[in-house]
């Protein structure tokens, strides 16, 4: 199976994926995307960690129907979640490139 120095050798590269993993994920804490609907009328800016930064509602949309609102808001927020979710997935899968024995669909982070 495994001497020795090769066990040693792949828990050496273990341990440094792991650190490249947790050093990738803190990073997606700073990394902002932005979903939009109604043509831009609401936007919704987030950190790939999904936490809102801000939420932009164009003016004339205040005199409209509070339930087409609603709804622009929700269409936004999933945008930008579906945004952050591609590029987490895009930042981690770079990372994790090649690595035997890992499922096709697993995803980062666990």
């Amino acid at each position: 199976m495994f001497n020795k120095g090769q066990l040693a050798g792949l828990m050496k590269q273990a341990q440094a994926m792991q650190d490249n993993l947790k050093k990738a994920q803190d990073e997606l804490g700073s990394v902002e995307v932005e979903g939009e609907s109604g043509a831009g009328l609401v936007k919704v800016l987030m950190t790939c960690k999904h936490d809102v930064k801000r939420i932009t509602i164009d003016p004339s949309l205040l005199a409209e129907d509070k339930d087409m609102l609603e709804d622009l808001v929700a269409a936004a927020f999933n945008a930008a979640v579906r945004k952050a979710e591609e590029t987490s997935q895009e930042k981690m899968g770079k990372l994790t490139a090649g690595m035997p024995g890992l499922p096709g669909g697993m995803k980062f982070p666990f």
